[in-house]
């Protein structure tokens, strides 16, 4: 499997979820055992030596692959969710995104200051979401956080956002929007 192989396993849904937005599908590729493994490994290759100690996913496709990394690595694994999923108290942000507003929480005493973190998530596109992961994890006090998300929308510039609030990212592969 390539990354080159994976990118062109994922679906473009027009339209969604309003009019005017190119969806990146990644159910396609997900349902294709080579390329889940890929990704799988993939992150694994560039996190395993980092000590991270809890990886943490973005509602709702940071909980696919996010899991399967922590398992490798030895990790937990702690999820981010829209407001109001989770059962117990929760520390929240709200934040801007490309179509609305949203509200993310995460339980508080989920992560601690030991925590050495990777935030996952499938696809950086503007940047609002991972800027509001990061602003809730060290919420947490954690000791180190790391980001990833599987796909970068190369020029819709969410790299860029998050280079000018002091937040490298990685990304396994890039998609031009129009892709």
């Amino acid at each position: 499997m390539t990354a080159k192989e994976v990118i062109a396993s994922i679906r473009n849904v027009p339209d969604f979820p309003i009019p005017g937005i190119q969806f990146k599908d990644i159910t396609t590729a997900l349902a294709k055992p080579d390329c889940l493994k890929w990704m799988r490994d993939e992150m694994v290759k560039r996190y395993k030596d980092l000590g991270i100690t809890q990886v943490v996913g973005i509602e709702s496709r940071g909980f696919i692959v996010g899991p399967a990394v922590a398992i490798e690595m030895g990790a937990g694994f702690v999820p981010i969710r829209k407001s109001g999923k989770l059962p117990a108290e929760t520390l929240k942000v709200s934040y801007d995104k490309e179509y609305g507003k949203d509200t993310i929480e995460m339980h508080k005493g989920a992560l601690n200051e030991n925590d050495v973190v990777l935030i996952h998530d499938d696809i950086l596109a503007t940047g609002g979401s991972m800027l509001a992961a990061v602003e809730l994890v060290q919420k947490a006090g954690v000791k180190k956080i790391y980001t990833n998300c599987l796909i970068e929308l190369e020029g819709l510039n969410g790299r860029q956002f998050l280079s000018e609030r002091g937040i490298e990212i990685d990304c396994l592969l890039g998609i031009e929007v129009d892709e």
